[in-house]
């Protein structure tokens, strides 16, 4: 099985093919399984066998779907196939979907973009300058626009047009570019095109959007034009995973502003910009640093 990341407090990005078989790795253990007695245990007690230290634990049981999840920071000189071996049993006992992934790996990261730069901006800002716990192997536009600032920021811009005829080549175009530049994530950096059902469920959870409205309020195109013809006093974005479903996905984050009866469309835009740049950037990372796990239609977030 694969994994994720977390990037840990105390040390810069690792990976655990260059660490020395002597050293302690940090690892994440995500996982989710019907509730029931004794997972905390089974799981403590495997990591324990193989010299864990735990280091940071986070559990919830969902009382609605039945379902317990949990995501475990480690520290044991084990290696991966120890921990997977090991692990399995457990898995199997418990009936559990798990992710391991060595804390601190980046995230291959695909960012799809338009005409607006703001998103992409911030991103790409984060990843350089504040640790934002992904690796930007591409950015993906259907305009050129935001080329200039893929190269600002040394990143291969791949300009992929869409039209309502080539809508099936462009979205084979991505498809490739993701397994070509091995993209564990593709992030909707305001990308204002509607993915096919197909690629949603080939992708099912490693494909972030943000919406610039509080969803469910809203879907669709021109969701500021909508709120200000409400006469709402908040607005809002939403980043979630994507699906089939039209801005229906699971929600990882959400963020408002207040604005009142004064504020022109254009006013709220620029505020809601500032909003959208904020939630994408917290959902990415959350996503990144395996905090964020599916329950159906909704997710748990362990901040």
């Amino acid at each position: 099985m694969r994994a994720r990341r977390r990037r840990p407090p105390y040390a810069s990005l690792v990976t655990a093919q260059n660490l020395p078989d002597d050293r302690p790795r940090h690892w994440i253990l995500t996982l989710s399984c019907p509730d029931g007695p004794g997972i905390v245990h089974a799981v403590a007690g495997v990591l324990a066998e193989h010299g864990g230290n735990i280091t940071e634990s986070q559990q919830f049981g969902d009382p609605y779907s039945g379902r317990f999840f949990m995501r475990v920071q480690v520290e044991a000189a084990a290696s991966r196939e120890e921990l997977t071996t090991a692990l399995g049993g457990v898995a199997e006992r418990f009936d559990m979907t798990w992710d391991l992934d060595v804390a601190g790996r980046p995230i291959p990261t695909l960012l799809l973009v338009s005409k607006a730069a703001h998103c992409l901006v911030d991103l790409l800002y984060r990843e350089r300058s504040q640790h934002l716990p992904i690796d930007v192997v591409g950015v993906v536009g259907n305009h050129r626009d935001l080329e200039d600032i893929a190269e600002f920021y040394r990143k291969p811009f791949h300009h992929v047009p869409v039209t309502r005829d080539t809508k099936a080549e462009s979205e084979a175009a991505i498809r490739e570019l993701i397994t070509g530049t091995g993209a564990e994530l593709v992030v909707l950096a305001r990308y204002m095109q509607i993915l096919s059902d197909e690629m949603c469920r080939d992708h099912a959870g490693r494909i972030i959007n943000i919406h610039h409205s509080f969803l469910p309020s809203f879907k669709g195109a021109g969701p500021y034009r909508q709120a200000h013809d409400r006469g709402v006093k908040i607005i809002g974005a939403t980043s979630h995973y994507v699906t089939g479903d039209l801005d229906e996905g699971p929600i990882i984050e959400q963020d408002v502003e207040r604005v009142d009866h004064a504020a022109t469309i254009d006013e709220l835009v620029r505020i809601g910009e500032d909003t959208e740049r904020r939630t994408l950037a917290r959902a990415v990372r959350w996503h990144a640093e395996h905090r964020v796990l599916l329950d159906g239609h909704r997710t748990v977030v362990f901040r």
